[in-house]
């Protein structure tokens, strides 16, 4: 009984530590999902295209990955340089740079 008494609490922590993870995978599945059918309907470009015309131009950067906005149709591609984060602002439809944090 005592050991069921002091189990039963850390399962409990261990299945809130594991929900919000589970939620953020969710969501960038999602937002994998919701990129490509907009590629596949020719709506955007692929990733692939926009990350071989944006990366050359980030060099001296690292690139940590892309994000995409379905409603806004742009892809967010994030950079780290000298400890600082740049976000590169993309639109999906014609490839185009739409705003750099520096």
């Amino acid at each position: 009984m005592l050991k069921t008494f002091i189990f039963v609490p850390f399962l409990a922590l261990g299945l809130v530590a594991i929900a919000p993870q589970s939620s953020l995978a969710a969501d960038r599945r999602g937002e994998q999902n919701e990129a490509r059918a907009q590629m596949m309907a020719g709506k955007v470009k692929s990733i692939r295209s926009i990350e071989d015309r944006i990366l050359p131009r980030m060099a001296g950067s690292e690139y940590i990955g892309p994000e995409f906005d379905p409603g806004a149709q742009v892809y967010r591609l994030k950079f780290i340089r000298d400890g600082r984060v740049i976000f590169v602002d993309v639109d999906g439809r014609t490839g185009n740079i739409l705003r750099q944090s520096r």
